[in-house]
């Protein structure tokens, strides 16, 4: 398997288990901070949480099929960028714990230049 495909599914698979598991089947209590924080009832923290994680699932999926395409990538590192700062802001002692963003979006957003950098030579 090569290095792209291998970016292709870590990207994908990552987009795809953080909306499945800690939002739709389970809403982890992480997730519940970091929107309660943002000043919204728990009711309410939890259909936007919900509704996050449809929309991870959709961008997984959708990264899956157009991981060639510069936009998808541009997209993807933006949106991991932007989720990044958000935690930085509204919960920055998520930071530091064990596999937080850190360790998590920056690697995604290192496949996603590889797979820009790939689409720019052919």
């Amino acid at each position: 398997m090569s290095s792209i495909q291998i970016a292709r599914y870590v990207i994908s698979f990552a987009w795809l288990y953080h909306g499945i598991f800690p939002k739709l089947v389970h809403v982890a209590p992480i997730e519940q901070l970091i929107m309660s924080s943002a000043g919204f009832p728990d009711d309410i923290s939890t259909l936007i949480t919900k509704i996050a994680g449809v929309g991870e699932v959709m961008f997984g999926v959708l990264f899956f099929m157009f991981y060639k395409y510069k936009a998808m990538n541009i997209l993807n590192i933006i949106a991991l960028t932007l989720l990044l700062i958000a935690v930085a802001v509204m919960q920055p002692q998520l930071l530091i714990e064990a596999f937080n963003p850190v360790t998590t979006n920056i690697p995604l957003i290192a496949f996603s230049y590889l797979l820009l950098r790939d689409s720019q030579r052919g």
